[in-house]
């Protein structure tokens, strides 16, 4: 009998509850919504939708994101700043393979996205890690990280940083950070590669500003997408970048053959959009993850064993963990897949070797009842190893 091919990227062994994957719960995806989206899509395209597609991005989906910035964020991008992409992945690629070669120095916040860091290494890039802390990235660091490889004639080309709900802390970066990182990155000629998928999972109170919304016109390219608010199988996102930028992805080979990325797909959502289910997923998946994240805490304060620290994250998929002195992230984790939980040890998100007693859970795919039985299991295999 033929094997059945995979479907999804996500695997999990029978019984555990894998708190490593970032994934949405299945039950939020909105299947009836897109469904409903994608005759409706259909009906008023017609056959432009199987076209190929304008290269910055389908007019509808583009008015719509620039309307909607424009409303959430204090500041319109201009049409030519925008470029619709398959994802915030993509979009790094995209950006790096433009304004690098193999050898440069690209700054990276850490700890960070570690899938980002594959997508940087692919490039060949020299990464340096820049420690943050409690607010975020250390604003002496970056500094004096700009001035090392200055000196060392091998000047940064760009710095990475999620700086909304962060993956994998939760944290975001501090208000009185925020300007003056955008002016140090511009006096130093130094892009800023703002990864910003989270913002719309604001649980608490309204999302920060965005560094893009802050900086004067070329100084940020942020990477937007439609993966956490909406489905992440869309493979839809956008980049908000200074038109030099912009202009020669959108001329270049890539899109000149193919035409838009991901056109069809960009005309459902902005259909979907236009029919104002998008607001309504925004609002209930904030609903819902807002629930999952108090329970997963309220679990692991009760659970955890003293000497383990955590905080509330505002947004976001996810809870960083610190474990008591001594023990090791990395060696914890067999003990707690032994008990039915799994988890990423800390040091996948460090250059630096760091994060040993650190550990990231997901709170996003797991029903509130299981999330707190993770964290009853977490805490036997701590109180057994500890």
């Amino acid at each position: 009998m033929r094997q059945a091919l995979p479907i999804i990227q996500m695997t999990t062994a029978p019984g555990q509850l894998d708190l490593a994957w970032g994934h949405p719960a299945p039950e939020l995806l909105p299947v009836t919504a897109l469904q409903r989206a994608g005759a409706a899509a259909l009906a008023t395209f017609g056959p432009d939708m199987l076209q190929y597609g304008y290269a910055n991005g389908p007019g509808p989906l583009v008015t719509y994101l620039l309307d909607r910035i424009a409303a959430h964020e204090g500041r319109r991008p201009a049409p030519e700043e925008l470029l619709v992409t398959s994802g915030i992945s993509l979009g790094l690629e995209l950006v790096l393979r433009r304004i690098t070669r193999p050898g440069d120095v690209v700054l990276v916040e850490s700890p960070t996205y570690h899938l980002a860091l594959r997508i940087m290494r692919d490039q060949g890039l020299t990464l340096v890690p820049v420690p943050a802390d409690a607010g975020g990235l250390r604003l002496d660091a970056l500094a004096e990280a700009i001035t090392t490889q200055e000196r060392a004639g091998r000047p940064a080309r760009a710095l990475y940083l999620v700086p909304t709900f962060s993956n994998p802390t939760g944290r975001s970066l501090a208000a009185n950070r925020r300007a003056a990182l955008v002016a140090l990155a511009q006096a130093a000629g130094l892009l800023i590669l703002e990864d910003d998928v989270y913002r719309e999972l604001a649980y608490d109170a309204p999302a920060p500003p965005s560094l893009w919304s802050l900086a004067p016109a070329g100084g940020v390219a942020r990477l937007g997408a439609f993966s956490k608010s909406l489905a992440p199988g869309l493979r839809l996102g956008w980049l908000t970048a200074p038109p030099d930028l912009i202009r020669p992805l959108a001329d270049g080979g890539l899109l000149d053959s193919g035409g838009g990325l991901n056109h069809f797909t960009a005309l459902v959502v902005a259909a979907l959009c236009a029919a104002g289910d998008y607001d309504r997923n925004v609002a209930n998946v904030r609903a819902a993850y807002r629930h999952r994240r108090d329970t997963l805490l309220a679990a692991l304060r009760e659970h955890l064993p003293a000497g383990c620290r955590l905080e509330t994250p505002r947004g976001g998929f996810f809870v960083w963990v610190e474990l008591p002195e001594g023990a090791d992230s990395a060696t914890l984790l067999p003990a707690a897949e032994a008990e039915g939980v799994a988890y990423l040890p800390g040091p996948r998100f460090h250059l630096d070797g760091g994060g040993r007693q650190a550990l990231r859970l997901a709170f996003s795919y797991y029903p509130a009842d299981q999330l707190a039985e993770a964290a009853r299991r977490l805490g036997r295999a701590l109180r057994a190893t500890v």
